[in-house]
């Protein structure tokens, strides 16, 4: 009787450990091998396989079962909580930078260190004599030689700080970035497709670093200058390049960051990720979906087209909202001057009025940012009437990017009414990273979880079998007594 009793309860944590559910109706067997009117192998084995018997009760079979509890595989599910807040905590200098990046170009400043010097550039100049170098250098620029030959040291040493501040802004997020992806990798805290991604965003991080310079070289050498029929400064191709390559980056952060979070709440709680999932699943929210990474999209073109805004000094000109000037749009002839074009048979005319003609590039900045405002208007109106499909966190977001595309409208007019002041200018290229932020953040909120499947009902399973088997347990033990 002693031995059926320990066999039943070893039955019990076996059915437990094995992730299997006991049904009611097993409470009378095991009535009866307490009674001794059921033998008790027969019933393990039906509900544990003779195979699985055999292997639950071979010492080999527990050391394979506590080394898979042990050594979980490593998938995206288990990379570090502390991987998804550092990749969230790096994005959110890569947005200071972004802003910085903006104050820079509107003072003027990115033309005033002649150099790259990647390591040997990380200090600014030390002394006297190392300034007046520094500024020498400067003094051989396109820049100093046609716009700023009137300034003296003290107003090259604010437009210097300007641009090495930004530099050593970059250096430091390349440091904050590269050490702890190298610490997270080695001590396998990130899954290899985590890995996969942090060597992809290392590379953008990289990439960004040359086309920083790659940029600043256009506003330095004369013949390009000279090409392109400007006055010192960079060209707005490159400008909202770096631009762009800044958002991919800010993006690949926030993205995979939020991902590793979430997907590490949804294992620790399978049965709210399930009806998470069910959620998701609905085929009524496809089209949301596909309207999700469309506005994450359009907020992305629009903000670029403000870079090329910014490097063509395009606010500068029709400083009127709505109309610009006296009429809704400039004559055809000056959308499309012939002076832009290059070839002789003016068969690059349409597209270099619409990039390089301040006039054009100005009013495709303001028919994007109307279009942008008012497709956000449109999503939150198609949320308002599917509330009962919309998650609520999706429809939170949905709101506060109403309020954001309304004041970076404001802000956008402002700016240009006001003749593009450095403050308002500065605050509203930090709208478009928060407008873009909010965008990034309801896209990733309607995404269906990556989550095997398997794992998530694994995990629902061994909440139940816990359950399951202790009420098992427990009405043996009355039995028992």
């Amino acid at each position: 009787m002693l031995f059926r009793r320990l066999l039943t309860s070893t039955a019990g944590r076996l059915a437990v450990r094995s992730r299997l559910s006991f049904p009611q109706s097993s409470l009378g067997q095991f009535r009866g091998l307490i009674t001794g009117r059921t033998n008790a192998i027969p019933v393990c084995r039906g509900y544990l396989g003779q195979s699985y018997f055999k292997r639950r009760f071979s010492v080999s079979g527990l050391l394979r079962q506590a080394a898979a509890v042990s050594n979980p595989p490593k998938t995206l599910l288990n990379s570090s909580k502390w991987v998804g807040y550092w990749l969230i905590g790096t994005s959110g200098l890569v947005f200071g930078i972004v802003v910085l990046g903006g104050l820079t170009r509107l003072t003027e400043s990115g033309l005033s260190i002649t150099e790259w010097r990647p390591v040997t550039g990380t200090l600014p100049p030390m002394n006297q004599k190392e300034w007046e170098e520094e500024f020498e250098k400067y003094k051989q620029s396109p820049e100093f030689k046609q716009l700023n030959s009137h300034i003296d040291l003290d107003e090259f040493k604010f437009i210097f700080f300007m641009e090495w501040i930004h530099r050593l802004w970059g250096r430091a997020i390349g440091a904050v970035f590269l050490f702890p992806a190298i610490y997270f990798a080695a001590t396998r805290q990130t899954s290899s497709r985590v890995n996969r991604r942090l060597f992809g965003l290392l590379a953008v991080l990289g990439f960004q670093g040359f086309i920083g310079w790659w940029m600043v070289k256009s506003g330095l050498d004369q013949e390009q200058l000279e090409a392109r029929k400007s006055k010192p400064t960079v060209s707005q191709y490159r400008l909202t390049t770096h631009l762009g390559t800044a958002f991919v980056l800010y993006l690949g952060m926030i993205w995979t960051g939020f991902e590793i979070l979430k997907e590490r709440k949804w294992v620790k709680d399978p049965a709210k990720a399930l009806e998470a999932f069910k959620l998701l699943d609905n085929s009524a929210l496809r089209p949301l979906r596909k309207l999700s990474l469309g506005m994450l999209a359009l907020t992305f073109l629009t903000a670029m087209s403000g870079g090329m805004v910014a490097g063509l000094d395009a606010g500068w000109i029709y400083n009127t909202f709505p109309k610009m000037g006296e009429t809704w749009f400039p004559s055809s002839r000056e959308l499309m001057d012939p002076h832009f074009a290059r070839k002789e048979d003016k068969s690059d005319l349409w597209w270099r009025n619409m990039l390089e003609n301040p006039t054009t590039v100005q009013l495709n900045h303001r028919i994007l940012g109307i279009t942008t405002f008012f497709s956000v208007l449109a999503l939150h109106s198609y949320c308002s009437r599917r509330k009962a499909i919309v998650p609520k966190a999706a429809d939170r977001t949905v709101k506060l990017m109403m309020g954001l595309v309304t004041a970076q409208v404001g802000l956008g007019i402002a700016t240009l009414i006001y003749l593009v002041p450095i403050s308002l200018a500065s605050i509203h290229q930090a709208g478009a990273l928060a407008l873009f932020t909010s965008a990034i953040v309801f896209a990733a909120q309607l995404r269906k979880p990556r989550v095997p499947m398997k794992i998530l009902v694994g995990g629902l399973h061994v909440q139940q079998s816990k359950q399951a088997g202790s009420k098992i347990l427990s009405e043996v033990s009355k039995l028992a007594k």
